[in-house]
């Protein structure tokens, strides 16, 4: 068993989206006034957990976006965080040890055309492996996330064809490595919760000594 490194730790906060957005699309005249709404309720959720962590208020203007998009604070450069939603949760990970982190979260009922958006963005060894598990659905999300998760910790996002990369995700064990010439070697762990699925990645590096897990302390509201 793999023991996870203390002193360096993960803190992801998972939560409804419905706890904090209130309104709902038919409260607004548009779909863009309403999406609008939506991502300044998360961009405030966002703001509200940087703070408590950091002990300090955060705004929306103490974050920048990299050129490739990816948020960071401007003047706590030391807490790295990265946050994604669904259509019904939303996950933030923060962290001051470790600063190339990515998160993502989906709902496992989310309605989704599996097959033919297998085929165009898993790994081929992804797809045959899913196959082979006839279309398991927890295996297909477990390699969704695992892909945005480590693309997100990246910092090129879709910049990297997400069939590129091939996770090695496994159907049983919820975390490996993998890597691309692109992006380097990157670690991830899964967690399925009771209506979503959530991977965590982080920058990491090949061993002979193999590689452990940090302290990953999830906190659902």
């Amino acid at each position: 068993m793999i023991e996870p490194v203390k002193n360096r730790t993960i803190q992801i906060h998972v939560q409804p989206l419905a706890q904090f957005i209130e309104g709902t699309q038919t409260d607004f005249t548009s779909l863009p006034e309403f999406n609008y709404y939506k991502k300044n309720k998360i961009y405030q959720q966002r703001n509200q957990y940087l703070s408590d962590f950091i002990k300090q208020p955060i705004q929306d203007t103490d974050i920048v976006k990299t050129e490739f998009g990816k948020p960071h604070l401007v003047h706590f450069k030391h807490v790295a965080f990265n946050h994604s939603h669904s259509q019904n949760h939303y996950a933030l990970a923060i962290s001051q040890q470790i600063q190339d982190i990515g998160v993502d979260i989906e709902d496992l009922k989310r309605k989704v055309r599996f097959d033919a958006l297998a085929k165009h963005a898993f790994h081929q060894d992804e797809y045959q492996k899913w196959q082979d598990l006839d279309g398991d659905i927890e295996y297909w999300f477990k390699v969704w996330t695992t892909k945005e998760a480590v693309l997100k910790a990246s910092g090129l996002g879709i910049r990297l064809s997400l069939n590129e990369l091939n996770t090695h995700a496994h159907p049983l064990e919820n975390g490996g490595m993998c890597s691309h010439p692109l992006i380097g070697v990157f670690a991830y762990q899964n967690f399925q919760l009771a209506q979503s699925m959530l991977s965590i990645a982080w920058r990491s590096e090949y061993s002979c000594k193999g590689f452990a897990f940090p302290m990953i302390d999830i906190i659902q509201h």
